[in-house]
């Protein structure tokens, strides 16, 4: 490792005599200004939307399109969208099993897919919602005596 990092240094050294300090500044500024030209455009991609359904959260892939800078910018912020379950359309499955003496009902609420693209849609606003794909199951356990 040590080898290593002096061989860098040495590398540096050389640069150092060849290119000009001016020269990689105005590289980076010319990279920076190229990257956020190319936000501009529009892009379909597929993100992680995070969610927080009914107390539980999780992470659903969607196919989304926009502008570069609303992509970039939902990738970069770490915020989850809360979404009332009252909003969404949802069936409800229940198994009953028997614990013991008394029985343990499991109950899960299986989303529909238009429904919570319709609800991401209108808390992002700024990006289009194509597609949403696997929807994991809520569950909520209830226990009946």
């Amino acid at each position: 490792m040590r080898r290593l990092w002096n061989y860098i240094k040495k590398l540096l050294t050389i640069a150092k005599s060849y290119i000009s300090p001016m020269f990689v500044v105005l590289f980076i500024a010319s990279f920076t200004l190229w990257y956020i030209a190319k936000l501009n455009y529009n892009y379909t991609t597929e993100l992680d939307v995070k969610l927080k359904i009914s107390g539980q959260r999780f992470s659903v892939p969607c196919v989304v399109e926009g502008k570069g800078t609303n992509l970039f910018g939902y990738v970069i912020s770490t915020s989850r969208l809360n979404i009332p379950l009252d909003e969404l359309e949802y069936t409800v499955m229940r198994e009953v099993t028997q614990v013991g003496s008394s029985p343990d009902d499991k109950i899960r609420l299986h989303i529909q897919p238009t429904s919570l693209q319709n609800a991401i849609s209108v808390r992002l606003s700024d990006i289009k919602i194509r597609s949403v794909g696997v929807i994991p199951d809520i569950e909520a356990t209830n226990k009946s005596k």
